[in-house]
């Protein structure tokens, strides 16, 4: 560690990965753009996730081949192997699953219009079953507080626990003048 040391409020972080569909789709700034309608963001930076990552992250998903249907791990390297992602940190008040709200279901199209997946997504569960693959939906955020720590420490590392500081509040906004007597002052 970097000698950063400091009690973290997980309920008010969330880890934000944005998967290689969404940034081929050139659908990184508009995504964002609707996280930022209910947590800060922070910290987009762009990366090609190494395979010891992806796996780390999905690791409850790993077991489920024969369940699923299709060989997890060889969907996960196709799906992220060489490919660029991004990762950013939500920040606020119940981040993990006020982002979770905004994303809607696994399947884009169970997802209603007003979240990311449904807004955004171009796969379906049944499509990507059919195709024998897993599901190309855009986005993947902490599944819950109890997560983000350790999914903090994959995306980012734990030497960069430095980043988890709250953002600066927004300064306010500067006062209109009121008209006296019909006057501009």
């Amino acid at each position: 560690m970097t000698g950063y040391q400091c009690e973290v409020d997980w309920e008010r972080w969330t880890v934000i990965l944005l998967k290689p569909d969404c940034l081929a789709r050139d659908l990184l700034s508009p995504v964002l753009t609707m996280v930022e309608q209910h947590l800060s963001v922070l910290h987009v930076t762009e990366i090609f996730p190494a395979e010891e990552q992806i796996f780390a992250h999905y690791a409850d998903m790993l077991p489920l081949s024969a369940h699923l249907g299709r060989d997890v791990a060889a969907e996960l390297r196709r799906i992220y192997v060489g490919r660029k992602a991004a990762v950013a940190l939500g920040y606020g008040e119940n981040a993990a699953a006020r982002l979770r709200a905004v994303l809607g279901p696994t399947d884009p199209a169970a997802a209603g219009p007003d979240t990311i997946r449904g807004r955004y997504a171009a796969d379906s569960l049944a499509q990507a079953t059919a195709e024998g693959r897993l599901i190309d939906n855009l986005i993947h955020s902490s599944d819950s507080a109890d997560v983000v720590a350790a999914d903090f420490d994959i995306w980012f590392g734990l030497d960069n626990r430095h980043l988890l500081r709250a953002p600066a509040p927004a300064p306010a906004p500067a006062p209109v003048p009121v008209p006296v007597n019909g006057e501009h002052r």
